[in-house]
């Protein structure tokens, strides 16, 4: 069985399927065009982001049995129709989950203690102690939004603050002994933290808007770490602005290209919201980076070549 991989993994990704048995081609070059001259030839496909695998992709990969995603969502993939065709598909949510709720509970703890501003001003010769007393986790309300692998694991963290963990779910019976299960309207009268953990669907795109922020009880902490396009950015720096959002942790931006590899092309301007992002002392950015770490990039692949072996074995 052929495999065509089209964005570079860690190499134990190869190493296992080869030894199971299968045929590897890497890609990393080829226009989708290209790709799609040539994707009869293979019954399996390894992916991150580097193209979307629509209906016209599908229609091409006449022998395609599965299609293997080195990563958390499957977005960029036509679900519904790769599963008509009886195509098997695979992601990784398991495989990045600890790395994500550990930068979501890095970003929460950095807002808290005012670290980006301290470290600025320290190594500027200021030494304002009273200006950067921060604020504790302990005996606050933290709702997760999406209670799937990373915001268990987050909640699972939170455990050992002593802070109240609501989430929020559109599927029933989700908690365990780290969350209780809370309505939407529950999360914004009693949170003082807001995490997102929900992939990127049409009920998700722009869902932190300025209703949402407005109808939130007090003035929160908010933090994503799961799809920028979740996220109405000028309406996030307008809470920003009027001090209902008490700060932002972003890993991701609504900014982002699909392939989550750039932001911008260098010859865009950059929106006046993003440019405020930038600016705010409380506000951190990270370059979609929470769930890259190096014992992550391990586990992703491994997750990936467990999922093919058990259904595929050559």
């Amino acid at each position: 069985m052929k495999i065509l991989h089209l964005d570079s993994n860690h190499p134990l990704m190869i190493q296992e399927l080869t030894k199971l048995g299968f045929d590897n081609t890497e890609d990393f070059t080829s226009t989708k065009a290209e790709v799609e001259a040539k994707i009869h030839m293979y019954e399996g496909l390894i992916i991150r982001s580097r193209f979307t695998i629509d209906k016209t992709f599908i229609d091409k990969a006449t022998n395609l049995r599965f299609i293997g995603r080195v990563g958390a969502g499957l977005e960029n993939i036509d679900v519904d129709y790769a599963r008509q065709k009886g195509i098997k598909l695979y992601n990784a949510p398991e495989g990045n989950r600890n790395a994500v709720s550990e930068h979501a509970m890095g970003m929460l703890l950095g807002l808290f203690n005012k670290l980006r501003t301290a470290h600025d001003e320290v190594i500027n010769g200021q030494w304002l102690r009273e200006a950067n007393r921060g604020h504790e986790v302990e005996g606050k309300t933290v709702g997760i939004i999406g209670y799937g692998n990373t915001g268990k694991a987050l909640a699972k963290k939170l455990s050992g603050f002593d802070c109240e963990v609501l989430y929020y779910d559109i599927l029933d019976d989700l908690g365990d002994d780290n969350a209780k299960q809370a309505s939407l309207e529950q999360l914004k009268a009693e949170a003082d933290v807001i995490s997102l953990h929900t992939p990127q669907t049409p009920q998700t795109l722009g869902m932190i808007n300025s209703e949402f922020i407005d109808a939130m009880a007090k003035p929160f902490w908010f933090i994503n770490t799961a799809r920028g396009k979740s996220v109405v950015t000028k309406d996030l720096v307008a809470g920003l602005q009027s001090g209902k959002v008490l700060g932002a942790g972003l890993d991701v931006l609504e900014y982002e290209k699909t392939s989550f590899e750039n932001l911008f092309s260098s010859d865009l301007q950059l929106p006046e919201a993003f440019q405020y992002l930038m600016k705010a002392d409380n506000v951190l950015l990270s370059p979609h980076v929470a769930g890259w770490t190096v014992e992550s990039h391990i586990k992703l692949a491994q997750t990936i070549v467990n999922k093919i072996s058990t259904d595929f074995k050559v």
